[in-house]
């Protein structure tokens, strides 16, 4: 528990909303409120979270376009993006962490499994002992100020995409299996499946040359 970690909950049923809250606060964690995801915007100007939990069907403005527009904004591209929603399909899940969400949690959910996966994805943090600046051909990789230019321009990339890009790049010719990015990107305590890896490499691959990044079938 940090007394000092803010979350901020998005939901537009008063009764999760009071009911997150209350698990969250007994944690010790600062938490704020939103029940769309355009008050969710402006709440997260002022309150500045570590952590938002969002839900995906909204008024106003969905879950997946709020997260849309927070990872614009650089000063949330450090933040954890967490969908819990009762949406179950694989594409809802997959729109969720093309928009930029470091983890999908579908409802119903014990407030002692929800609380241990926060801790989890918390617990995610930068160090600085790798190579702070990778150079591939016209590919520039900052880990720094997690900025990414090609070509001589900046581009911009969730979080997850930039962490993956950077694993990858930091060891040019080494073959990664998915259940190792999983475990190195992820975490062994996050529970997401092989395909959000592929979309991962599928939205890395749309924003600089595709052949940077080859699949060895079967591996």
């Amino acid at each position: 528990m940090n007394t000092q970690t803010k979350i901020l909950v998005v939901d537009d049923d008063p009764d999760i909303l009071e009911f997150l809250t209350y698990n969250l606060k007994k944690e010790g964690y600062e938490v704020a409120e939103a029940l769309n995801g355009r008050v969710a915007l402006q709440v997260a100007e002022k309150f500045k979270p570590d952590l938002i939990l969002l839900d995906v069907m909204m008024p106003e403005l969905d879950g997946i376009q709020t997260c849309q527009e927070l990872r614009k904004n650089s000063q949330f591209k450090d933040v954890f993006i967490v969908f819990l929603t009762a949406r179950i399909e694989e594409y809802s899940e997959i729109a969720g962490f093309s928009a930029g969400a470091d983890d999908y949690i579908t409802k119903p959910i014990k407030p002692g499994a929800l609380l241990s996966r926060i801790t989890a994805i918390l617990k995610r943090k930068h160090t600085s002992t790798d190579q702070a600046i990778l150079k591939m051909k016209d590919l520039v990789i900052d880990k720094n100020s997690y900025d990414v230019s090609y070509k001589g321009e900046k581009i911009h990339f969730a979080r997850k995409e930039f962490e993956l890009l950077y694993m990858l790049a930091s060891q040019p010719g080494k073959v990664f299996s998915r259940e190792k990015i999983l475990e190195q990107i992820w975490g062994n305590d996050v529970y997401v499946g092989d395909r959000t890896v592929d979309v991962h490499i599928r939205k890395i691959r749309e924003k600089v040359d595709p052949e940077f990044i080859k699949t060895i079938k079967g591996i």
